[in-house]
């Protein structure tokens, strides 16, 4: 019998792909969405969208209303700004979706959060038993842990069927921020390497994280747990700027530098931009060096035992679909003849 999913983010890149898989296999979708929101795909989806925003609890209620699982993917991304203008959305918006599911016969609640949770700092196969910081790097970082910890509470308090799932970095079709941000400054130059780019990178194929959101809707061994989800293999940061270079095709990054000059660099520049009360980061933060300098390597152990889950797309094939979709929305410009060109004039 089909099932009606609230699914949050449903506009962006995450969301998107849970919205089609679930109607895909015969669900029906609700989703919130900002005003002047690009909802061309849900509606043609025949997803029902309610207009507002995660900081209004009466937008959310009605949401909600009548949902049996509610999918969070929503959140405020980024690596800078004050970390309040994060919790407002990442924990106060989660504890309007918590208030409006509390008490109702709901199937499951699945949180989607990220590995970034995890302390920045070299990981080496770590696990859902590593402990959290009490203080990260960053506005969204930290207000991911604090929605982890509010997750769980109404969980334990108020038997909210809460199931954590933590991503890493997450890539392929519909990626509108990270992709072609990246390829922009590999067109730059100004991408370089951060120990020769030996370290791990923490791919996560976008339809793998579907596959796992599923598996935690529908395993009850979900409830109450917190899973790490990647796509369980060995991705070094080279092999991954690599790709993108050929990709798009641009020359590859070139220089390297080692991790404490990187760490140096961006402590300085975030100082430098934080006392100038600059509105965006620089170009060097510590969400970069993280992303680009330290070995990201994460256990799924708990995932393919207790979930069943079992990443099906390789980082390859997903990174070939990634860039397929980049250039299908950034055509490369066509290359002219000037001997064509003067004939013709």
């Amino acid at each position: 019998m089909p099932r009606t999913f609230l699914v949050t983010g449903a506009t962006g890149f995450v969301g998107s792909h849970v919205a089609e898989a679930l109607v895909g296999r015969g669900d029906v979708v609700r989703t919130i969405a900002r005003p002047g929101s690009d909802t061309a795909l849900l509606e043609k989806l025949g997803a029902t969208i309610v207009r507002g925003d995660l900081t209004d609890p009466v937008a959310v209620r009605q949401a909600a209303d009548g949902a049996d699982a509610v999918i969070h993917c929503g959140a405020k991304v980024g690596d800078w700004g004050p970390v309040d203008d994060y919790r407002k959305v990442n924990v106060e918006g989660l504890r309007h979706l918590l208030d409006a599911a509390a008490g109702r016969p709901l199937g499951r609640f699945v949180l989607v959060s990220t590995l970034g949770v995890y302390a920045a700092r070299h990981h080496y196969g770590t696990d859902e038993t590593e402990p959290l910081p009490e203080s990260h790097i960053d506005g969204y970082t930290q207000s991911k842990v604090e929605a982890e910890r509010l997750a769980l509470e109404y969980h334990r308090k108020q038997a909210v069927p809460v199931a954590v799932l933590r991503p890493g970095f997450i890539y392929g079709p519909r990626d509108r921020s990270v992709l072609p941000r990246l390829a922009g400054r590999l067109r730059e130059r100004s991408v370089i390497y951060i120990a020769r780019g030996r370290y791990a990178l923490n791919t996560t194929y976008v339809t793998n994280l579907v596959d796992a959101i599923l598996l935690a809707v529908d395993n009850p061994a979900a409830v109450g747990e917190v899973f790490n989800i990647t796509d369980g293999q060995f991705v070094s940061k080279r092999r991954f700027f690599e790709a993108v270079a050929d990709g798009v095709g641009v020359p590859r990054p070139r220089g390297t530098v080692p991790v404490w000059l990187a760490r140096f660099i961006a402590n300085w520049r975030e100082r430098v931009f934080r006392r100038k009360n600059k509105p965006y980061p620089p170009r060097a933060t510590q969400a970069q060096l993280k992303f680009a300098g330290l070995n990201l390597d994460f256990s799924i152990a708990k995932a393919r035992t207790k979930l069943g889950y079992s990443p099906r797309v390789s980082f390859d094939d997903g990174m070939k679909k990634a860039i397929e979709w980049y250039l299908s929305q950034n055509p490369k410009p066509e290359t002219r003849n000037p001997k064509q060109e003067s004939a013709a004039g």
